[in-house]
């Protein structure tokens, strides 16, 4: 295991609706093309002990995601598990009610998803290709109850077409996150829930959300 810190990290890239079920449990249309939205690395915070959030802007809601870690700059003629050192499961949490606003204006995401420890990371994993990542699942359980599952195999853009894709539009360099968007099962949090993130049977986070 490997510790990453905040200022190992450049670049907080996340996908939506890469899950189909994810996306009709919200009533969305799946993607014809990756949807990318950035998170600043003021959101990023470690999943471990009490993490505050936001109490007082409508329901908060859990997306739990296989994360990446560059670690060095994408290059399309190299292979890609060569350039990823690191991976974990981590939380892109939501201001539901705050998205569902802005997205009726046609307005950015980022007071939706950008508020500080928004991109919760669990311990870091070495990489261990893309074949090895597909044999696992990702779990996430609220309060010892599973309500997340989820495996690459079932991402509508694979992690090749999802970081081809960033690279083209806006630069994938060493230090950069990828999450890799979330399954269904995406629900509201409340204050004192606790929340056990988990890779092939293994917990590489455990935290408990306060909201304030």
């Amino acid at each position: 295991m490997t510790t990453i810190t905040r200022q190992d990290i450049r670049n907080i890239y996340c996908v939506g609706r890469n899950y189909r079920l994810h996306a009709a449990e919200l009533g969305n249309a799946v993607p014809e093309a990756p949807m990318i939205f950035t998170k600043p690395t003021h959101a990023l915070v470690p999943w471990d002990g009490e993490v505050a959030l936001p109490g007082d802007s409508g329901s908060v809601h859990y997306e739990a995601e296989l994360v990446l870690y560059m670690a060095e700059p994408y290059r399309a003629d190299r292979p890609l598990d060569e350039q990823i050192s690191h991976f974990t499961v981590g939380l892109d949490f939501t201001l539901r009610d705050v998205q569902d606003r802005i997205k009726a204006k046609g307005y950015p995401w980022l007071d939706a998803k950008g508020f500080r420890n928004s991109a919760a990371v669990g311990n870091w994993l070495p990489y261990p290709g893309i074949e090895e990542l597909s044999k696992s699942d990702f779990t996430l359980r609220l309060n010892g109850r599973e309500v997340q599952r989820g495996n690459i195999k079932d991402m509508v853009f694979s992690i090749g077409e999802l970081a081809a894709f960033v690279d083209s539009r806006f630069g994938l360099g060493a230090g950069d996150l990828l999450y890799t968007g979330t399954p269904a099962g995406v629900g509201e949090l409340k204050s004192g829930d606790r929340l056990v993130l988990d890779w092939s049977g293994s917990v590489v986070a455990d935290g408990i959300a306060v909201l304030r």
